[in-house]
């Protein structure tokens, strides 16, 4: 509770004082290196289509008379936190209606481009989605998920968050408080999923969680 509540306070603080003149900055001093921060965000496109391709192994699977176990489960797993994941950020870019740092489709208002800012609750459109950031929310929660089932990963996962970000600000596709929140709702939806899939929600970011290695071990035993 603790940790959300401290990410709420940091959104709040970049929304009032931090994402105008960053998203300023970023627009005026990164704007010719836009298409190497653009590469980076490139890296969260594989999740959805591997999210959809593990969840049909399960359905076939159990068509077989057969479960995932070891490895494919924490697969299974991280697509279901993804899947979640996706359906929470889609609602909240609807509920919260925020405009884009810069002018991206059908002329929408913006930062940058109209000195528009702001949110409008329940607008809908293309224009109005900055909040949260799609991108972080979909690679962080499959990340949070494999990070607990492959702790040697977790750096790899980590590093893999963290260049999607610096992608998302470098190339002023979104405010520093859509990628924070897009983060948290990430790390939420994996946590959700995994307390519910393995055991009773605790404090800690991996609830009782077997490594896959180990997992895969107790069944061939």
């Amino acid at each position: 509770m603790a940790v959300a509540i401290f990410v709420i306070i940091l959104i709040g603080l970049c929304v009032r004082w931090i994402d105008r003149p960053f998203s300023t900055w970023s627009a005026t001093h990164l704007h010719a290196y836009r298409e190497w921060f653009d590469a980076l965000t490139h890296i969260v496109d594989p999740f959805l289509p591997l999210s959809a391709l593990a969840i049909l192994a399960a359905i076939a699977a159990r068509l077989a008379g057969r479960n995932l176990v070891g490895p494919w489960r924490s697969i299974l797993i991280a697509g279901m936190a993804l899947a979640v994941a996706v359906m929470m950020k889609d609602q909240g870019k609807y509920l919260f209606g925020r405009l884009w740092p810069e002018t991206w489709v059908e002329n929408n208002p913006s930062w940058i481009g109209t000195g528009s800012y702001g949110f409008f609750p329940l607008h809908g459109g293309r224009g109005w989605a900055s909040f949260p950031s799609g991108h972080m929310t979909v690679i962080t929660a499959p990340a949070t998920t494999l990070s607990c089932s492959f702790p040697r990963l977790r750096p790899l996962l980590i590093l893999a968050c963290a260049a999607v970000a610096v992608g998302l600000l470098g190339a002023d596709y979104h405010f520093l408080s859509d990628v924070i929140a897009g983060t948290g709702l990430g790390v939420l939806c994996g946590w959700v999923v995994l307390s519910h899939t393995f055991a009773a929600p605790t404090a800690s970011i991996c609830p009782d969680t077997p490594p896959a290695d180990a997992d895969r071990r107790d069944h061939a035993n």
